[in-house]
């Protein structure tokens, strides 16, 4: 099939993805500078569900303003992760090489703050190569947009005036989001365990490689 744009996940697929015990505990220190006590993992897990009203909730028995925490909550995260580069425990990954020979309009689109995305792709040297770049801040609208659904796919295809696009990403969720916007998938699995579980989901290409998009796109 001949698509007029590609689009990509980020963590996972063009960056290593952040180690969930490391944004646990930048969510510690969240509750810790605004003198509070909260379950950081369990609120991670919220945060990557987009359950805002959970958040809400639980900032509202703390006596904390919602609005107050989540932008604490950013500013510790993109710290974090700005730090984890910053010192090499994180990098892009090699097969994102094959990303420059490709002719299609392209973009991100990633659950991931915009500004540790727009970061990170400065930092690796990737910034040129996409047209549009949508992330998710942690506002209850950024996190409305978090996979499956397809707005931020849907905003992405629109900036690039694409009717048809792939969306490549690595986990169900992606797919699923693709499903949602109406378009086909790439589901990478850069091992032979991550796919396992993915037996809910569908996508049109089952990828273990970057390397394999220019024969699906010739």
């Amino acid at each position: 099939m001949q698509y007029d744009a590609v689009l990509f996940d980020f963590d996972g697929v063009v960056v290593e993805t952040p180690p969930p015990e490391r944004l646990s505990d930048a969510l510690g220190r969240t509750y810790e500078k605004l003198g509070r006590s909260g379950p950081a993992a369990e609120t991670l897990q919220e945060l990557v569900r987009g359950d805002f009203e959970s958040i809400a909730r639980r900032c509202h028995t703390l006596g904390i303003e919602t609005d107050v925490f989540c932008a604490q909550a950013a500013r510790e995260m993109v710290r974090t992760q700005r730090e984890e580069v910053e010192r090499g425990l994180r990098s892009a990954y090699d097969d994102v090489a094959v990303v420059r020979s490709l002719e299609h309009p392209l973009g991100i689109v990633s659950d991931n703050h915009p500004t540790v995305v727009s970061t990170l792709l400065d930092r690796f040297g990737l910034r040129s190569l996409f047209e549009t770049v949508y992330g998710c801040p942690l506002t209850p609208d950024g996190l409305d947009r978090r996979k499956p659904d397809s707005t931020n796919i849907e905003a992405a295809m629109d900036s690039l005036e694409a009717e048809s696009a792939l969306y490549v990403g690595d986990r169900p969720v992606d797919v699923q989001a693709a499903d949602n916007a109406g378009i086909d998938s790439a589901l990478l699995s850069r091992s032979a365990e991550s796919g396992r579980d993915e037996t809910d989901v569908t996508p049109t290409y089952h990828i273990p490689s970057l390397s394999k998009l220019p024969s699906i796109l010739q």
